[in-house]
């Protein structure tokens, strides 16, 4: 941080108690954390030319390689396979039927092909007929039982802790912080708030549709085999819009299914911050970017030379990647 920033920057602190050091503090002193700071100072102290009043500070984060890893294909993905397993004697003809047949002969390279629609067949497939919360009672077994295959750890163990620090200052400096993500919204949904501080309410994700029945015990939702919205590349400022009603100021993202996000969020007048998390830390998670069939990051990096996103180097700028 320059010293005039950091100069401007010390009434802020001073009347929060903090110090530099308390400013994320899993992230490593850089320009990505720099930069991170002195937007937050700029739009958010009373007389700065660049101040956004609160009911307008909106920050948007994509879910999958953004807040939490990604690899070795999404987890929601890894939900679904595990539910078709389990439902396969009831469904031979899946033998022979894609996307069910890679998922039994654990064809892993077509697995990763497998984009949000295809996510959602197996949703569709193996969790259509549920009550909103029968599948909210499915999701919270899987998520509180299921082990990732190479860290043998809860997934909601494996969310970036410099990006819980990120969401948790943001909210803290008078944003509302949402999820705008391809996957599922009735995935996330169950446990956003918990892991992520969160409100369910504040969760932007794909669907399928959703209809209202009156039963015997009384009324209920049902998900029905029919896909609603893709909330996932053009289609996330569509969600933004259908589901927030305002352009946010802030948008983090990972991949090019979040550049639209995030040239519909720096494109709106006053100041505005894109960031992109790249994945370069092979040792403590993974390094991938423009090959990738999970997260590929190519457009959107390119981009981001030519806009002045943020990129943050997850080896460079994180001290650490999960919480301990």
């Amino acid at each position: 941080m320059t010293l005039w920033r950091i100069v401007a920057f010390l009434p802020a602190l001073v009347m929060s108690g903090a110090t530099l050091a308390d400013v994320l503090p899993s992230w490593n002193p850089g320009a990505s954390r720099d930069a991170i700071v002195e937007f937050v100072d700029r739009v958010t102290r009373e007389g700065s030319a660049d101040y956004v009043a609160p009911d307008d500070r909106i920050a948007v984060f994509d879910n999958d390689g953004t807040l939490w890893s990604e690899k070795p294909v999404y987890f929601q993905l890894l939900f679904a396979i595990d539910r078709v397993k389990a439902l396969a004697p009831e469904h031979p003809e899946w033998q022979v039927q894609q996307p069910f047949k890679a998922v039994l002969e654990n064809d892993v390279n077509t697995l990763a092909t497998l984009g949000e629609r295809g996510l959602l067949q197996l949703i569709m497939a193996t969790h259509a007929g549920l009550t909103t919360d029968e599948f909210k009672a499915v999701v919270l077994d899987w998520i509180n039982a299921a082990r990732h295959p190479r860290f043998e750890r809860p997934y909601t163990t494996l969310v970036f802790q410099p990006m819980i620090e990120l969401l948790e200052y943001l909210r803290n400096s008078g944003f509302k912080t949402y999820i705008v993500s391809g996957g599922g919204i009735e995935f996330m949904r169950p446990w956003a708030q918990q892991v992520y501080g969160i409100p369910p309410e504040q969760v932007v994700g794909s669907s399928i549709k959703v209809v209202y029945e009156m039963r015997d015990s009384g009324p209920v939702l049902v998900r029905l085999p029919e896909i609603d919205f893709i909330d996932d590349k053009a289609g996330k400022p569509v969600g933004i819009h259908k589901f927030i009603g305002k352009v946010p100021v802030f948008a983090g993202g990972n991949s090019d299914g979040d550049l639209e996000m995030l040239q519909w969020t720096t494109a709106g007048t006053g100041e505005r911050f894109g960031l992109l998390v790249h994945h370069t830390d092979g040792a403590r998670e993974w390094a991938y970017d423009r090959e990738s069939h999970v997260g590929r990051l190519d457009k959107a990096l390119s981009e981001s030379v030519k806009q002045g996103w943020t990129v943050v180097d997850m080896k460079r700028d994180w001290k650490v990647i999960y919480p301990k």
